[in-house]
């Protein structure tokens, strides 16, 4: 099972190698070239997340012992994607602001600060709701691992109360068995 993961592993990490080099590509083309590999930058994109499903479909079905190794690094991974979509992202702002400066005959430097000042909120917002993110996994998993624990509880207990009830019918029988036998040494 960890060959498979493995094997998606390393599909992914050329996948995400050649998509980081038509990233860097995309804002020193032009025209149609352009429009091209923006479309090949989507395709991989989403070949990309569609490699992520699989290996967590493969996480799943790993044992919970050596299951931690693989989530860290498929928390790594996602991370890496996320990366790889806000670069994206950014040269597709690049790209588009070039078109728009192509039509409007506009040279967009009175924009430029703003333009930087957003890129850097999105930023922000973007690790923000990935820690969010992190941070439910994590609720979701201590629950889960709660949940777990108070099942365990629950049958420790039903098998606690059977003893002990057994142990109370073993004395009651006790009790009766010593009466008898005193009877029976006083007949």
């Amino acid at each position: 099972m960890s060959s498979d993961f493995e094997s998606y592993e390393q599909d992914f990490s050329v996948l995400t190698a050649d998509i980081t080099g038509r990233i860097g590509k995309v804002p020193k083309l032009v025209g149609d070239e352009k429009k091209q590999m923006v479309a090949n930058v989507e395709k991989q994109l989403e070949e990309a997340r569609e490699l992520l499903e699989q290996m967590e479909l493969e996480v799943r079905e790993i044992p919970p012992q050596s299951r931690g190794m693989y989530s860290s690094r498929m928390r790594s991974y996602k991370q890496e994607m996320g990366k790889l979509e806000a670069d994206f992202k950014r040269s597709r702002i690049a790209y588009s602001d070039e078109v728009r400066n192509e039509l409007l005959g506009d040279d967009g430097n009175s924009s430029e600060n703003q333009r930087a000042h957003l890129l850097d909120n999105t930023e922000r917002l973007e690790r923000s709701s990935r820690r969010l993110e992190a941070g439910y996994q994590i609720a979701v998993e201590t629950e889960q691992i709660g949940q777990e624990m108070l099942e365990n509880l629950s049958h420790d207990r039903e098998k606690i109360q059977r003893a002990r009830e057994r142990l109370r019918e073993t004395d009651a029988n006790l009790g009766k068995s010593s009466r008898i036998l005193t009877g029976m040494l006083r007949r």
